[in-house]
């Protein structure tokens, strides 16, 4: 019983089913949003939310009968186990706030699908690179702060009165959203110089740090990439032995069964 429940939750038809599924149920938590939707269907709606999350469960309930412990060693099966936990609890008094996460629900759909499963695995593959990166970004931006509060503080106290409102209006500057108009311009015209400390930071930050985020996260992509392609050569290498053994021991076999009928 085990082996066939373990056979049918890892067949294509239902995970396509699955899939189809968790579509569906994306789709249904955005019209809950819509008031119009809600007015009309809102009954049809929740049904359906309902049904689905019962699917879920029964698919959890199946996949961990079927696996046993395994299921929990499995880091996409824990995803999937705790995102169907958090439905699971009572959306009301103080987990109200659950109700919001019902549309984690969707998230599913990485664990479903395996060119998700490998962007995924490649950022955070990616992470202690990119850690290194983050510990660059606060020495630079602490650095760029200190000087910028003490540089424009006392004309712009609201964008660089404090330690922490100069790293703030630093951090608009390095995603250049409104940082010429808004910023950089009404600073120039008391400090005529300022561009001499804006232009750096920005070479520094949005065109250089950002960048080895980039690269790092391409970096471990193409190797996850690799990473895949070199076990399913492996797994092609060892199915092709196991066929060659094969044929080896039945070609034996044929010889011995043409010794016995020679001799007989």
């Amino acid at each position: 019983m085990r082996e066939q429940i373990r056979a049918l939750v890892s067949t294509r038809r239902w995970e396509m089913a699955i899939t189809a599924i968790i579509v569906v149920n994306a789709l249904t938590l955005g019209l809950e949003t819509s008031q119009i939707a809600m007015a009309h269907f809102g009954d049809v709606l929740v049904a359906v939310d309902r049904a689905v999350l019962a699917v879920f469960t029964a698919e959890i309930v199946l996949r961990i009968y079927a696996h046993g412990l395994r299921f929990f060693r499995d880091p996409w099966s824990l995803f999937d186990f705790v995102i169907v936990s958090i439905a699971l609890v009572p959306a009301s008094g103080p987990f109200a706030v659950l109700r919001a996460l019902r549309i984690l629900r969707v998230l599913r759909l990485i664990s479903m699908v395996p060119s998700l499963r490998r962007v995924i695995g490649g950022l955070i593959a990616a992470l202690p690179g990119m850690g290194s990166i983050v510990v660059l970004m606060i020495l630079v931006f602490y650095v760029f702060g200190v000087m910028a509060t003490k540089l424009y503080g006392e004309a712009f106290p609201e964008w660089f009165g404090t330690l922490a409102h100069s790293v703030y209006t630093l951090f608009q500057v390095m995603t250049l959203e409104s940082w010429s108009m808004g910023i950089v311009r009404p600073v120039m015209e008391v400090y005529p110089n300022a561009w001499l400390f804006f232009v750096p930071f920005i070479l520094c930050t949005a065109f250089t740090v950002l960048n080895l985020f980039i690269g790092i996260i391409v970096s471990a992509m193409q190797e996850e990439h690799e990473h895949t392609a070199d076990e399913d050569r492996k797994a092609i290498h060892t199915e092709a032995e196991h066929i060659l053994a094969e044929v080896r021991a039945l070609r034996a076999e044929l010889s011995e069964f043409r010794s016995s009928q020679d001799k007989g």
